[in-house]
């Protein structure tokens, strides 16, 4: 009978350590459809365009719709300011100042929390060479935050949506959609 009382102690003492140890982590399938839920809760609130104009002439301003840039739908683009009419061309360094907001952490909370460079210059220049995929430095900042140059000059100013695929490598795996506000400017030698 002693015995038996061991073996039910060890096989519940193996029973709440298991549960201890469980944590409640969520999958990777879990974290994309948050992400998902998350952009689309943000862009319900919006115009959004499923095409980019085939002439290039974005409607601008803070009530411009949202441009589908990507046929996954993992950036969309809200053109603020056209720019100069000098785009950037494969090879060029690009200053870029931005803020930043989660948009999970948003849709959550309710509290726009950015973080950036574009409000204090204490914070530091940022830059990638455009068309780059190389350089870590141009790398790190993901591909989304490079498309509005596709279409737009130097100088422009654009709110950027970019889901995890297209956003920070480092920060690829959490799956958190950020939304941007970037501007665009030349490197001047």
């Amino acid at each position: 009978m002693k015995l038996l009382n061991k073996i039910r102690y060890i096989a519940l003492m193996l029973i709440g350590v298991t549960l201890a140890s469980c944590e409640d982590t969520k999958s990777y399938s879990e974290l994309l459809t948050e992400e998902e839920h998350a952009v689309n809760w943000y862009l319900a609130q919006h115009e959004v365009c499923l095409e980019i104009p085939e002439d290039g002439k974005f409607l601008v301003g803070e009530n411009a719709p949202y441009y589908k840039m990507d046929s996954d739908g993992y950036v969309y683009m809200q053109v603020l300011n056209k720019g100069t009419d000098e785009k950037a061309e494969s090879g060029d360094k690009v200053y870029f100042r931005f803020m930043r907001m989660n948009i999970n952490y948003f849709q959550q909370y309710g509290t726009e929390n950015w973080d950036g460079n574009a409000e204090s210059a204490a914070e530091g220049s940022t830059s990638f060479v455009y068309g780059n995929s190389v350089l870590s430095s141009t790398t790190q900042y993901g591909d989304g935050i490079q498309v509005p140059l596709q279409y737009l000059g130097y100088d422009c100013e654009v709110n950027l949506i970019v889901k995890s695929p297209e956003g920070w490598p480092s920060e690829q795996s959490q799956c958190i959609p950020y939304l941007y506000n970037i501007r665009y400017f030349k490197a001047i030698y």
